[in-house]
């Protein structure tokens, strides 16, 4: 690759079939997520009318993580990961049906929250594990873009509607769009080929192995500064994100503010791969992962001080820009330095210090936000986010 060559474009990528397949199961059920979240917001405020129902849903997102990620790491790098994700498509599916058809109390959204989770906790390590054997090596940012590019563009296109549908025809219909895109994605998958590679096990217990597989990786000095930064900017991150609708409530225009808020992260989210990517020679670098967080932490700083919708709405835009930029150089990170026997297992283990760390933050921001105020919150989210940027770079550069 030259420097004026910014590598394969994703036309070229979906002209083959095995990367056709992957991104279009992996859109699919980005759609259907979509959806399922929507609409289970929906749902919880109509049964519980409180803020503290719809949490718990998050919680019930957050707690399978926590649990069944080693073993999901696991057995991706035991099992045919194809397998693997038909497998959790196919529970999925079973999951969704049965909300879309009981869906009358809080007790049964919180239980399919929690099983679509767990479903996604096995999905996610085996999807990003298999993409390197499906492109090349310097296809991985190209691969990556356009995976990220369509979950963006099917987020800002189906929230709107499974809304309208939820409230216009019901929530059973919306739901069982979720089922539906589950079942697509495990058709999609079938017949999607998997290479053959060795899968050396030297421990039988699945703890074991992903105790084993954090011994080698820690071994890796730039993966200790990637857990690093990401584990700081996920304190960040938790609570500003979900936060955003009490800033614009306070500061920045109310309910109306919020959708434009939402609206311009969704529209930087988009076009980062478009606008950046495409220029850079090899994205994969540590910079334009680290790079991004200091950008997003001076757009926190930001928004805790404007007042102004049009200026936090133009900061919003670089946030999504850099959102989606660092997401994607990230994962290409990953992919392309760890051995392909510990891959499921790294990308589980970030998983796990990302939803920690969302997790820690959640309950520290609103806790901060009642006892100081709002601005608090995304002055430290801003701190925090330069702080991963830097902590990482120094960490990278040490390694």
């Amino acid at each position: 690759m030259t420097a004026t060559d910014p590598g394969p474009g994703l036309r070229a990528l979906l002209r083959r079939p095995a990367y056709r397949r992957l991104w279009l199961a992996r859109t699919i059920s980005q759609v259907g997520d979509v959806a399922q979240f929507t609409t289970l917001g929906l749902l919880l405020i109509a049964l519980t009318d409180s803020g503290l129902g719809v949490a718990g849903a998050v919680l019930a997102e957050i707690a399978p993580v926590l649990l069944l990620a080693p073993l999901a790491g696991s057995l991706v790098d035991r099992l045919p990961r194809v397998r693997v994700m038909v497998a959790a498509d196919l529970v999925r599916v079973a999951l969704a049906a049965t909300l879309a058809l009981w869906h009358d109390g809080p007790g049964m959204a919180y239980a399919v929250a929690f099983g679509l989770s767990a479903g996604q906790v096995f999905f996610s390590p085996a999807a990003q594990s298999l993409l390197p054997t499906v492109v090349d090596d310097e296809e991985l940012v190209a691969a990556n873009s356009g995976i990220w590019t369509a979950a963006v563009v099917a987020q800002i296109a189906t929230a709107p509607v499974a809304a309208l549908l939820a409230v216009d025809v019901g929530f059973g219909p919306a739901f069982a769009v979720n089922a539906v895109s589950f079942a697509l994605s495990a058709v999609v998958l079938r017949s999607l080929p998997e290479p053959d590679r060795p899968r050396p096990v030297s421990v039988s217990s699945p703890f074991a192995h992903a105790r084993e597989a954090l011994a080698a990786l820690t071994r890796i000095p730039l993966l200790k500064a990637l857990a690093a930064g990401q584990f700081l900017a996920a304190l960040s991150a938790g609570a500003t994100s979900a936060l955003l609708v009490v800033l614009a409530q306070e500061r920045l225009g109310g309910g109306e503010g919020f959708g434009v808020l939402i609206a311009c992260i969704g529209i930087g989210a988009a076009l980062g791969p478009l606008l950046l990517l495409r220029r850079i020679r090899d994205p994969r670098r540590p910079l334009f992962v680290f790079g991004p967080y200091a950008v997003r932490g001076v757009v926190d700083l930001v928004l805790a001080a404007v007042t102004g919708l049009p200026l936090a709405a133009a900061a919003l835009v670089v946030y999504g820009l850099s959102t989606s930029t660092g997401a994607v150089t990230f994962s290409s990170l990953v992919q392309s330095r760890v051995p392909d026997e510990l891959r499921g297992r790294a990308f589980a283990g970030f998983d796990v210090l990302w939803q920690t760390g969302r997790l820690l933050s959640l309950l520290g921001g609103g806790l901060l936000a009642d006892a100081v105020g709002i601005q608090a919150v995304y002055l430290l989210g801003g701190l925090l986010l330069v702080a991963a940027a830097a902590v990482g770079a120094v960490g990278a550069r040490a390694g």
